[in-house]
């Protein structure tokens, strides 16, 4: 990459001005990237997270990734871990929220943020693939969290750079992670590759993510067309004396005083996130049918491909259809945990296929929440700020995945002390 290109990188810089958004049209490579990116970014998390049971049931001395008896099972009692696999999503989600938190708040060199956020995802691979204790693989998966949470807030920030089209390509990457991460880990473990050896074949997407940003995503400033039709850069505004003049970046104060206009999209993103989260990492592993054609690490595997498929669809959509009520999709998915919790703990569903039906309507509602809460940011947030609600925005995931861990681990301790409930019917 020339040193021109590297210059223009070094800060997240939004537009100054209206005109980004008429008579610019988003180059295709751009678009791609930015598709590759949301790919990239979530894919260590993803992976994480539809590991997580075989993480948790793992015998690290022997390197066996058969069931641990958990202190609370007896003969009538449910196949548990002895640790939900809300520990997992706690350790993938703090450190996430704790780069949102503080990254919108700041404007730092975009370089280095991309090279921690590749160089963390692989350190995360690597250490869940060769742990020898469980604290090591916990660690892993800190690093993967810290990885995407960082890259999640700087390329949406440096999204504002770039038409907004590139949101929708992002977030359909987002999804695509998920399917493509989850669908992986099941497929290959299916077909008899260990959980170790899986996530070590993973390294190859941070590889990607690099070549990706450094060489595929067009770094040199958009031109835009005046009213001339003369090309000209959007750098600085004509004040009413006719010079022109740097408008001044946003300052930390109007940053706070934006925080109560964000509401309105942070609140019912993060309610969605919540109710997901809480089935996927509370429920999902509690959900157990016995005697069919997948085992119960099998069913959690392919639970989460079915949730990330739902997901990749509506992540993908916003170009052909748009909600506004972000609010109606977070009572729907209220409706999801009552259905998917009652039955965690009456087991009162006969056929797994209805589970893997109500499965799949939460990825479409958890997907259309994200990517049309995003796209009506970039839409309604004028140039200026558009950057820091882009990032802060994205702080509601991490707070109701934080939030849907913390309530994960003791609904799963409580619901493994129950007895086992048989089914009317398989």
């Amino acid at each position: 990459m020339s040193d021109s290109h590297a210059d223009e990188i070094d800060h997240i810089v939004p537009y100054e001005d209206e005109t980004e958004i008429r008579g610019h049209k988003e180059k295709p490579r751009n678009l791609i990237a930015y598709w590759l990116l949301g790919l990239c970014n979530n894919y260590a998390y993803v992976i994480m997270l539809s590991a997580a049971h075989d993480i948790l049931s793992e015998d690290f001395q022997g390197n066996s990734t058969k069931p641990t008896p958990s202190p609370i099972v007896n003969n009538n009692s449910r196949d548990c871990n002895p640790v939900s696999t809300g520990a997992i999503l706690l350790a993938d989600v703090l450190p996430s929220l704790a780069m949102k938190l503080t990254m919108p708040f700041l404007l730092t060199h975009v370089r280095l943020r991309v090279l921690i956020v590749i160089a963390l995802s692989s350190a995360s691979f690597l250490l869940v693939s060769f742990s020898t204790a469980q604290w090591q693989a916990f660690l892993g998966v800190v690093f993967a969290a810290i990885s995407g949470g960082l890259g999640e807030v700087t390329f949406l920030q440096y999204s504002s750079k770039y038409d907004k089209n590139v949101v929708s390509t992002w977030s359909s990457g987002t999804g695509g992670s998920g399917l493509f991460g989850a669908l992986s880990f099941a497929a290959l473990t299916t077909a008899g590759l260990s959980a170790r050896k899986t996530v070590l074949l993973m390294l190859v997407v941070p590889a990607l993510m690099a070549i990706t940003f450094f060489f595929v995503l067009d770094h040199a400033k958009p031109r835009i067309k005046a009213r001339d039709n003369s090309d000209t850069e959007p750098l600085m505004e004509e004040s009413q004396s006719g010079v022109k003049e740097h408008t001044p970046a946003i300052s930390m104060r109007s940053k706070c005083r934006m925080l109560p206009r964000m509401a309105r999209f942070i609140i019912p993103l993060g309610l969605v996130y919540l109710f997901e989260y809480f089935i996927n990492q509370g429920v999902f592993e509690l959900i157990y049918f016995k005697d069919i054609w997948l085992d119960h690490h099998s069913q959690y595997r392919w639970l989460q491909v079915d949730y990330q498929l739902g997901v990749f669809l509506s992540r993908s959509s916003v170009n052909l259809f748009r909600i506004n009520a972000i609010w109606l999709l977070a009572l729907l998915q209220f409706v999801n945990v009552i259905l998917l919790t009652t039955e965690a703990v009456f087991l009162y569903i006969p056929s797994i296929w209805i589970v893997f039906t109500i499965v799949f309507w939460e990825g479409l509602l958890a997907g259309a929440a994200y990517v049309n809460t995003f796209y009506r940011v970039a839409h309604e947030t004028i140039p200026q700020e558009k950057a820091f609600a882009m990032g802060i925005t994205s702080l509601a995931g991490s707070v109701g995945v934080s939030t849907a861990g913390s309530l994960a681990v003791p609904f799963h301790q409580y619901l493994c002390s129950l007895p086992l409930i048989n089914r009317i019917s398989k």
